[in-house]
């Protein structure tokens, strides 16, 4: 599979993950409140998006099955760490880790560097955690879908 192709693949991965995401976001925040709804639908918005990409790259992803899989998903790791790293550009940010530590800490003053500390922890957790779900669901998913659309036998 040629870099062009694992890139094609990672957008499209990206623009399916996006149009399952948002719907299912709206679906289940109701039902399940913000912390659940917003992480269960972003699993499972991103397996499934793995699995249609697997389905619909199938041909090429079969030319070197692991070697394909591999690429597409740690591209999309990757793409899925940056993106979660931009998560300190939200205005309640900050206010939020300071909230949930010191619900967990009985502490109530730290200096400025301290809280940077605390804050730069809690990006680094959530930048592992997500592209870790991203490594396992996107392998799972592409494996996954591709099995499903097997090439034609000649």
């Amino acid at each position: 599979m040629k870099f062009g192709d694992v890139v094609t693949a990672v957008a499209s991965l990206v623009v399916v993950d996006v149009l399952i995401l948002t719907p299912l976001d709206l679906v289940l925040v109701s039902a399940l409140g913000f912390l659940w709804g917003v992480n269960v639908s972003a699993f499972v918005s991103g397996f499934i998006a793995a699995l249609i990409t697997g389905y619909i790259f199938a041909g090429k992803i079969w030319e070197a099955r692991r070697e394909a899989i591999v690429k597409i998903t740690v591209l999309t790791a990757a793409l899925v760490g940056v993106i979660a790293m931009l998560l300190p550009a939200l205005p309640a940010w900050s206010p939020s880790v300071r909230e949930e530590f010191q619900k967990m800490f009985d502490i109530t003053t730290l200096s400025k560097s301290e809280w940077l500390g605390v804050e730069m922890m809690a990006l680094y957790l959530n930048v592992f955690v997500n592209v870790v779900v991203m490594l396992v669901l996107g392998f799972i998913g592409l494996y996954v879908g591709s099995m499903l659309r097997r090439p034609a036998k000649s």
